[in-house]
């Protein structure tokens, strides 16, 4: 069973761990990148740890973009060792679960990087779609919830 859970002091050791495959890292940053974000955007950062049963599998990160006023999948990053299980797609899914019922989120946004075909296909499996904008190096997708 996937579950999110907020990192902590606890799981924190277990989450900086978290390694992607060498192929990967154009794509996705690191969870300490993630975090120091998490830290300066603290008010509107919202950081999971990906749990299978008890052990860390992945790492999530929603958010509030103040400057266009909406919500975000910020990051998305499985384990090597763990990724093409499913636990990509169900992290999303309790990511998007959480902004639709803790903040109401009408829309989700996110962008990917061109060439980060699996991330693309994962986002419009459960309803990401092109927006026509591209910028900062992402082609960005939306979520009507």
């Amino acid at each position: 069973m996937v579950q999110i859970k907020p990192v902590t002091q606890d799981n924190l050791d277990e989450v900086l761990s978290l390694k992607i495959n060498d192929d990967q890292t154009g794509y996705v940053s690191t969870t300490a990148e993630s975090l120091a974000q998490a830290y300066v955007y603290q008010e509107t950062a919202f950081p999971f740890a990906v749990y299978s049963d008890q052990e860390i599998v992945g790492f999530i990160m929603m958010g509030y973009y103040e400057a266009k006023q909406y919500y975000t999948l910020w990051k998305l990053l499985i384990d090597r060792k763990h990724q093409h299980k499913g636990y990509g797609r169900q992290a999303l899914e309790l990511g998007i679960a959480f902004l639709k019922e803790r903040f109401h989120a009408q829309e989700i946004y996110t962008g990917v990087i061109p060439g980060n075909v699996n991330a693309k296909k994962l986002y419009e499996s459960v309803g990401f779609r092109k927006t026509g904008v591209f910028e900062n190096n992402m082609e960005e997708l939306r979520l009507i919830c």
